[in-house]
């Protein structure tokens, strides 16, 4: 029986040297499933492992991609998928580690099947985004697919206001004349592992405290530098992201050094408490506080192995 111990968490809750503590009790690699942190052109505002953190067990999706490739959760997936089939030969327990959470679902569950698309629906659809705004995506969708809009606003009413996944739902409307939700569950996806899901949460105020201080860390190690050598690549979709965004707004003028990196404080917090939200959904996660001692995991990971 194979295991992959998976952590999952807010940005800054210290996933990363929990990985490595657990990769080195049991002799195994760490799987990235931080999407952010695939980029090699992005380290220090995607707080990528340090060269010490790297060097202290096997990692793999760490800085693996430039921001100028195509790739997607689906290729993601595939990737991973068949470098843990490698990885469960030598070691029957591996590690998953990262905030994404939509990748997080990719390796453990999978994802329905869709149809290929145009990709002159696409460039539509985004000419359309471009003049009218998200208000376009999201009356497309309620009318293409009441049920699913419905169930969104009802459930997931943070998606509504995501462009990427509104512009993704609205192309697989357009471009199949059928629902984006009549694609949904019809696939079994099979896995050759065990998932033991490790969560990792702290009280608001510490939580916060510790990103304020890990913004002010990525400041320190010249994040403005790396932001400032992005500029002629901002529009690509990699660098549509909290660290980077306000950057660029402060380099084009837009507001002061101190303003935008208070904005990125912000954004970090926000984006956090989105992935506890969608982490918190993740099905026999069992949570332990940022602060248990490494001993108390390890334990309840072996009592989950059989």
């Amino acid at each position: 029986m194979n295991y992959l111990v998976t952590i999952i968490g807010p940005t800054a809750i210290g996933k990363t040297s929990l990985s490595i503590a657990l990769a080195q009790h049991f002799g195994c690699d760490i799987v990235s499933c931080d999407s952010r942190q695939f980029y090699r052109e992005m380290a220090i505002g995607t707080a990528v492992p340090s060269g010490a953190e790297l060097e202290a067990a096997p990692h793999h999706f760490i800085q693996n991609k430039s921001i100028l490739d195509t790739y997607t959760v689906g290729d993601y997936e595939q990737e991973a998928l068949a470098l843990l089939d490698g990885l469960f030969t030598k070691n029957n327990v591996q590690i998953l580690v990262g905030g994404s959470g939509l990748y997080v679902d990719a390796i453990l569950k999978g994802f329905d099947d869709f149809p290929t698309i145009d990709p002159s629906v696409r460039e539509h659809i985004n000419a359309a985004y471009d003049q009218h705004g998200l208000v376009y995506l999201q009356e497309q969708l309620q009318a293409l697919d009441p049920d699913y809009y419905q169930k969104l606003s009802t459930e997931n009413p943070q998606t509504l206001q995501n462009p990427q996944r509104m512009k993704r739902f609205v192309e697989v409307c357009q471009g199949s004349n059928q629902p984006y939700s009549s694609f949904i569950g019809q696939k079994q996806n099979s896995r050759s592992f065990t998932p033991i899901v490790i969560g990792l949460d702290a009280e608001r105020d510490i939580l916060y405290q510790r990103i304020n201080q890990r913004v002010d860390i990525m400041q320190q190690e010249g994040l403005l530098a790396e932001v400032e050598g992005l500029v002629p690549h901002k529009e690509r979709n990699a660098l549509q992201t909290v660290g980077y965004r306000e950057l660029f707004a402060y380099l084009d003028g837009q507001c002061t050094l101190d303003f935008a990196l208070e904005e990125i404080k912000k954004n970090t917090r926000r984006f956090a408490k989105r992935q506890m939200t969608w982490f918190k959904r993740t099905e026999n996660a069992r949570w332990f506080d940022y602060a248990t001692e490494r001993e108390t995991i390890i334990n309840y990971i072996e009592s989950q192995i059989r």
